[in-house]
């Protein structure tokens, strides 16, 4: 069933726990993470990346993944992940996405608090909400290359920036990066712990992908109340692939690779919530 993120992000906090967020390229994908989240009892949020939406093919995946999130068996919202461009928000929305990620992380800060403010009250029309971010998460959302820890959020910046966008959610930029990490991450916990402190919205956390599961818990424990995972999901769909192709490939089989996708992303995105809901 769709549900409002806002809502989803409130009732993972009160249930100590973390709402998980899937990148989803294809309807395969979708279904992998709707029946894991279905077995688990867990809400879940059908990202939808920028470059997917910006394709040809775009609004029907847009379309596409709403409908899936609409047949759930647990709370579902789809959001159009980190976008800049006003006119794609207005598209998204305009799908029925529920959430759009306002990524004004590059642009100073007056700037950034602009393009939230903006966004929100675009969103705000179609009864949608907003999350930003507030330093910047290096890396690539689409593309696994080892990326750097680039600008980290300043916890005394982050409450004022909560305070003017009125932003349901605040991703975080702790250490943590998009796609693969170039070194072992170390993540700031007391910046976290502080800006938890500072500001009353959810938290959220990008790039958990390559984050050891000890790690993602304590974020969980220290107020992070939404994970996107993206790089896992997509590598576990290669490993699938070059096991799968051989197996199916006589007869050309492809409803039976299908399901052999659909059970293994299943499987990943399964041991991903029994994380979330588990921390520290």
């Amino acid at each position: 069933m769709i549900a409002s993120f806002r809502n989803l992000l409130h009732e993972r906090r009160a249930s100590a726990a973390a709402l998980g967020a899937f990148t989803c390229y294809d309807a395969t994908t979708a279904a992998g993470v709707i029946l894991a989240a279905e077995a688990r009892g867990a809400p879940v949020v059908l990202l939808l990346s920028e470059r997917s939406f910006r394709e040809p093919t775009g609004r029907l995946l847009a379309a596409s993944l709403v409908a899936i999130a609409s047949e759930a068996r647990v709370g579902a919202c789809v959001q159009l992940d980190h976008v800049s461009d006003l006119e794609l928000v207005r598209g998204a929305l305009a799908s029925g996405v529920g959430s759009v990620m306002a990524d004004g992380s590059r642009l100073p800060f007056s700037d950034n608090v602009r393009l939230v403010q903006e966004a929100t009250s675009l969103a705000a029309s179609r009864g949608a909400d907003v999350e930003a971010e507030l330093g910047h998460v290096a890396g690539d959302e689409d593309v696994s290359r080892a990326a750097t820890v680039r600008a980290l959020t300043d916890p005394a910046e982050a409450a004022a920036f909560v305070e003017e966008t009125r932003a349901a959610c605040l991703a975080v930029s702790i250490g943590n990066v998009h796609g693969a990490y170039a070194e072992r991450p170390k993540l700031d916990w007391s910046r976290l712990g502080e800006i938890a402190a500072r500001t009353s919205v959810p938290l959220s956390l990008h790039g958990a992908s390559g984050l050891p599961d000890d790690d993602v818990r304590r974020a969980v424990a220290l107020g992070v109340c939404k994970v996107n995972v993206n790089t896992e999901i997509r590598e576990r769909i290669y490993v699938e692939l070059a096991r799968q192709v051989p197996e199916t490939a006589p007869g050309y089989r492809l409803a039976d690779l299908d399901r052999g996708l659909v059970a293994a992303i299943a499987e990943t995105v399964d041991r991903k919530l029994d994380l979330l809901s588990r921390p520290l």
